[in-house]
């Protein structure tokens, strides 16, 4: 299997501690290539019988993962093979990263909206910077269904009410909202929050991974929604590129600059409003 991929670089600290960055310029734009190269990295981390941790940052302080890039063109992410759980890739590769037998921490710099929010809520603990992160489900706003499972996860995560919010309402929310809401585990100072998901991971490295692989099992159980919940989102999610209400949308966001990195990314969850007719 290649790791030389584009979207990311893998640091195998030790055989307990794997550290995952996102660089992909301009904004680390999800993509079908991100895809296909995350797909990639959860087969090696359930392969991996002795990996305790991972920690997933990214090399732009500005963005950790903006959000879904189907690149001109939705049927090249329609068109991904299934996974191994029988699932689309995008909802295989969250499944699956979730039920783990390792921990995954999202350390959350910058922004990470619509897919780069349901890639974190995936992860197993998410730590964001309190001065310096944005988190949002922008995606009502642009008249799509959010596709990669948010619905399933946040309900059990925050709560029905705060689920409905973020999701209809379709803003961002900074490092303490989230933190209030139960959107992120916590935040840190932004000048501490490398070192302090760094002593977690070094902890995490040197327990016993028997005994991580079971207790996560066991809470996995009783909090992770059943595999049904995801597809029926996600296929409404592909139907919107039909809807010509959506459409128009699209293009008005693409005319205002999206997956480039200006004011409109910067600040989507206030602007994504300017697509209504």
């Amino acid at each position: 299997m290649s790791s030389s991929w584009t979207h990311f670089t893998l640091d195998r600290r030790s055989p307990t501690y794997w550290r995952v960055t996102f660089e992909h310029p301009p904004i680390n734009t999800i993509t079908a290539t991100t895809v296909r190269e995350l797909s990639e990295l959860v087969d090696l981390i359930e392969r991996e019988s002795t990996l305790n941790v991972v920690v997933f940052n990214s090399a732009n302080p500005d963005f950790f993962l903006a959000h879904y890039d189907v690149e001109k063109d939705p049927s090249k992410t329609a068109a991904l093979p299934l996974g191994p759980t029988g699932m689309h890739a995008w909802l295989d590769l969250t499944v699956r990263l979730s039920r783990a037998a390792v921990v995954s921490i999202a350390s959350i710099r910058g922004r990470a909206r619509g897919a780069g929010s349901e890639f974190v809520l995936a992860c197993d603990l998410r730590f964001a910077s309190r001065e310096n992160s944005v988190l949002g489900q922008f995606e009502v706003g642009a008249g799509f269904t959010p596709g990669g499972g948010p619905m399933a996860r946040l309900s059990r995560l925050v709560g029905r009410g705060r689920a409905l919010e973020i999701l209809l309402v379709a803003d961002d929310f900074n490092g303490p909202r989230a933190e209030q809401y139960g959107y992120v585990n916590r935040t840190i100072a932004d000048d501490s929050l490398d070192e302090e998901v760094e002593r977690i991971a070094l902890r995490l490295a040197g327990f016993d991974h028997a005994a991580i692989a079971s207790t996560k099992r066991y809470i996995d159980q009783v909090t992770l929604p059943p595999d049904a919940e995801f597809p029926p989102a996600l296929a409404d999610f592909f139907k919107a590129f039909k809807r010509p209400e959506t459409l128009a949308r699209s293009a008005k966001l693409a005319e205002l600059g999206l997956n480039t990195d200006g004011d409109l990314e910067r600040d989507l969850g206030r602007r994504v409003v300017e697509t209504a007719p």
